[in-house]
């Protein structure tokens, strides 16, 4: 074995090593083996091998702004969906979102020579790289189509499992028709914002979810997109809303940050601030939304800390704002214990961030540190699901009316 060969076959080794120390679990043994069999850094020739095997993920191509438009997944989120999928040999597989190729790749070796994969990508210059790179692994078999994935592919239907490797909107009626009886989707769902991983099922009323992970994707493109509005507060910006589902923004809501802001702390104290599942709960408030916090800003004293960097729950209204916020009471640099709390501005900042901290009190009373949520989902016109009264979150799109429950874990329970 040359040098080269055996750096790579070391670095892919220890990338499967360290993200089963990272998840706390070994991978699923089949993604394990399909991980270890296809060498990603063919699929991301542009970087140095150290990066190809690193956790993260790898930017691939820009827009005309610097925002990235495709990446090769991190690895961890690319064995997530594949072990949601469990995707068995002899299966045709349809792929929505070809990116780098190396999916598709880790697809087709699952699926065996008894077995399809389809992947079809919207940009065609991605399209393009995906060919090149399964050509020079020698993944002859995979079928690569440029095309919207939100129509899937009739002409390879119907399909064992669906996975969609970008941020979805909907479910795709395209999806649910291609889908073979038993068969199973894999998606990143956007619901208000909020993205989960969802793996579904069919049952007699639509899809019903068997797992519901957190992740986030770039947001898929083509007729099934739903661009999210970005709306930039302050110098700096200080802020930056990010809004979903077409929701109005007044212009008078530009100049919320000219006064102080409205501050108010719960009871709820944790390592980092993680709080799960608690933005279901805050998404069920009129005007929720993705707020971005300036570092800088901060620093500045400008405004207060955001709950979370990668940005905090929020909700607005009018010429108002609020959103969540965090400060360290204890614990140490490396695991700081963080009090979980809201800020707002504007006339009704007092409000809105009173009406933050009582879903965050109203999250910690039900859930009691636990809860598993599932998805399902319906088409629009037919008749309500029996316990959607009774739902934490409904949520009405074009293709599906989604129905958002939560139950405590049995840990969770008082006894």
């Amino acid at each position: 074995m040359d040098e080269t060969r055996e750096d790579e076959v070391t670095l892919r080794s220890r990338m499967l090593d360290r993200l089963a120390e990272m998840r706390g679990r070994p991978l699923a043994e089949d993604v394990a083996g399909a991980m270890t069999a296809v060498p990603r850094h063919l699929f991301v020739p542009e970087v140095p091998l150290a990066e190809a095997y690193g956790l993260g993920a790898v930017v691939t191509h820009r827009d005309a702004q610097g925002v990235p438009t495709s990446s090769a997944s991190a690895p961890g989120t690319v064995a997530g969906m594949l072990e949601q999928a469990q995707v068995r040999p002899g299966q045709r597989v349809l792929e929505v979102g070809a990116g780098t190729g190396y999916n598709a790749a880790l697809l087709d070796h699952l699926v065996g020579p008894s077995g399809s994969v389809t992947t079809i990508e919207y940009d065609a210059d991605v399209a393009d790289a995906a060919r090149t790179h399964l050509a020079a692994y020698g993944a002859d078999r995979v079928r690569v189509v440029t095309g919207d994935g939100t129509l899937g592919s009739t002409e390879d239907a119907p399909f064992d499992r669906i996975l969609v490797t970008a941020g979805a909107w909907d479910v795709a009626q395209a999806w649910v028709e291609q889908l073979a009886p038993d068969g199973r989707v894999v998606l990143p769902l956007r619901l208000r914002g909020l993205t989960r991983v969802v793996a579904f099922e069919r049952t007699e009323t639509g899809l019903r979810s068997l797992s519901v992970e957190e992740d986030g994707f770039i947001p898929m493109k083509g007729i099934g997109a739903m661009p999210e509005k970005n709306v930039p507060l302050g110098p700096g910006p200080d802020l930056t809303l990010r809004i979903d589902d077409a929701q109005p923004v007044e212009r008078a809501l530009l100049d919320a940050l000219d006064g102080e802001p409205a501050v108010e702390w719960t009871d709820v104290v944790a390592p980092w601030a993680w709080t799960p599942e608690q933005d279901f709960w805050l998404a069920t408030l009129p005007g929720f939304c993705r707020v971005f916090v300036n570092a800088e800003a901060v620093a500045a004293g400008r405004i207060p800390r955001a709950k979370d960097p990668w940005g905090a729950w929020g909700v607005y209204s009018g010429e108002s704002l609020a959103y969540m916020a965090a400060r360290q009471i204890g614990g140490t640099d490396e695991m700081p214990m963080l009090q979980v709390g809201a800020c707002g501005f504007g006339p009704e900042g007092a409000d809105l961030t009173r009406r933050l901290t009582t879903r965050v009190q109203a999250w910690q009373e039900q859930t009691a540190g636990g809860v598993e949520v599932t998805i399902e989902a319906r088409p629009p016109a037919s008749a309500p699901l029996p316990d959607e009264d009774e739902a934490l979150l409904v949520v009405e799109k074009v293709d599906h009316v989604f129905v958002v429950t939560a139950v405590r874990t049995p840990t969770s329970v008082e006894v």
